[in-house]
């Protein structure tokens, strides 16, 4: 994996957020070369973020050279042309290379520059190819932690893959077209009963514009059970209000049986502990 590289970083914020970015995205080496406030920094791990592993690997070099020194491949990154007979590549790319690098074992590093000004053409010369990135040129420069983010995850993605780390929640299984039909046909006689189809001739076009909205959704069995239940609440039509407070108490008195049953259970629990 290749070693993110801090020339004189001003800001031990922007050390720190850059160790968390890298973290994020399972790089865990830095080396920072003279930083403006010193080193260790409190502020730096601070914004880390719980990046400790990160902050706590730190190495800090006097110059840059001397921080590429045992590196194999080096990139610098610039957002502005610096006419030097390098190859000029984009953050996909880069990264992919530095994968490939890895995997062959050679050490690879990233060098970013300062907040202000970015590196100085001697720095720039020390890499062997030049990585920039594609913003827009009206408004080019980066935060460091912005570009050390860039980067950490096209990494992450050209070395382990770009696989989620979840997926969605599996749900109900899809209606069966029995099902759906029924749903339509349900809501139909609703439909009927209020006169909504007219005019009449009407009617044959609006069922199938109905039954193609469900179809299109593609409607799960909780779904289906869900919107019959919607159609026949809207049957029974609206509740008076001592029917209203009828339901209410209803389901309070079900929630307090149900709470006094749990509580008998776990006490018969504790009673069978305790005899054992």
């Amino acid at each position: 994996m290749p070693i993110i590289i801090l020339v004189e970083p001003q800001l031990g914020e922007n050390i720190g957020t850059a160790a968390r970015a890298m973290a994020n995205f399972g790089l865990a080496e830095m080396r920072i070369v003279n930083p403006r406030d010193g080193w260790p920094n409190e502020r730096a791990r601070g914004a880390a973020s719980r990046a400790d592993h990160v902050i706590d690997g730190i190495t800090v070099y006097d110059t840059a050279a001397e921080a590429v020194a045992d590196l194999g491949f080096v990139y610098a990154t610039t957002a502005r042309s610096r006419e030097m007979a390098k190859a000029v590549v984009g953050p996909e790319e880069a990264a992919a290379r530095c994968a490939s690098l890895s995997r062959d074992g050679v050490r690879t590093g990233i060098l970013f520059g300062r907040e202000r000004w970015g590196l100085t053409n001697d720095e720039v010369a020390l890499a062997d190819e030049i990585v920039t990135l594609p913003v827009d040129p009206t408004f080019a420069s980066l935060n460091i932690a912005q570009a050390v983010l860039i980067l950490s995850y096209e990494w992450r993605k050209a070395s382990v893959g770009a696989d989620l780390p979840f997926a969605a929640t599996e749900g109900s299984p899809p209606a069966s077209k029995e099902d759906v039909l029924r749903l339509m046909a349900h809501l139909e006689e609703a439909l009927d009963a209020v006169n909504y189809f007219r005019p009449e001739e009407k009617k044959p076009v609006m069922t199938r514009n109905l039954l193609n909205i469900f179809q299109k959704a593609q409607l799960s069995d909780q779904e289906v059970r869900t919107l019959r239940g919607v159609v026949a609440a809207l049957e029974v039509g609206p509740l008076s209000p001592e029917e209203i407070a009828a339901r209410r108490r209803a389901k309070s008195e079900r929630k307090a049986a149900a709470k006094a049953a749990q509580a008998a259970a776990s006490g018969d629990d504790d009673a069978a502990e305790t005899a054992n």
